[in-house]
């Protein structure tokens, strides 16, 4: 399944995603939202961060103390290179249980190469690494469905429950949705979540 692929893919290919990924930045306007609920020097949790440009940079630059995990031993040692102050750690998101708690988490292209059913099983985990107020932002598909990319001649996989269930989800481990732009246009087309944990 293509699904059970993602992991060695991001590994086979991390030399070719760190020269090929984009740092213009398009995400800017959302992580600004994101940042506007958190407070001064937050901790963030970044799930499939990469190889941490742009995104984790720009977070740190903003003042936040970041912990980032990937599943690519190769992305996550250009992480600790280019920044050593930060924490980083090879994990598999399913897995997650860091004993922590942040004041965001950030989930931007990553927690939709899960299946449907593991991306009902992370809700939980997002609570449990809920600080009081949280941020959580991430990225899905508009609708309910499977797809099937392509990445240097290999299957890229992506999931999405529907928007009705994720806000259900969200719901029920005490999230409230902030905001929600399905195929956002200022953003390359893409659907992102955000929203606050209840105090």
């Amino acid at each position: 399944m293509a699904a059970d692929q993602i992991i060695g893919l991001y590994e086979r290919h991390a030399q070719a995603y760190d020269a090929e990924r984009g740092r213009s930045l398009f995400e800017k306007a959302w992580l600004d939202r994101f940042l506007g609920l958190l407070p001064p020097a937050p901790a963030v949790l970044d799930i499939g961060c990469g190889h941490g440009e742009p995104i984790a940079a720009y977070l740190i630059g903003q003042g936040c103390r970041l912990t980032g995990i990937d599943s690519s031993p190769s992305l996550i040692a250009l992480c600790r290179e280019r920044f050593p102050a930060h924490r980083w750690s090879v994990a598999d998101m399913r897995l997650l249980s860091l004993e922590q708690q942040f004041d965001g988490i950030l989930a931007w292209d990553s927690f939709f190469r899960l299946t449907v059913e593991d991306q009902r099983r992370m809700f939980p985990l997002f609570r449990k690494h809920a600080a009081s107020g949280a941020a959580l932002m991430f990225t899905s598909g508009p609708y309910h469905g499977e797809a099937i990319g392509s990445y240097h001649g290999e299957p890229l996989y992506h999931a999405s429950l529907a928007p009705e269930e994720y806000r259900s989800q969200l719901d029920a481990q005490d999230f409230e949705v902030v905001a929600h732009r399905a195929d956002d246009p200022d953003c390359t087309g893409h659907t992102i979540w955000l929203a606050q944990l209840r105090p």
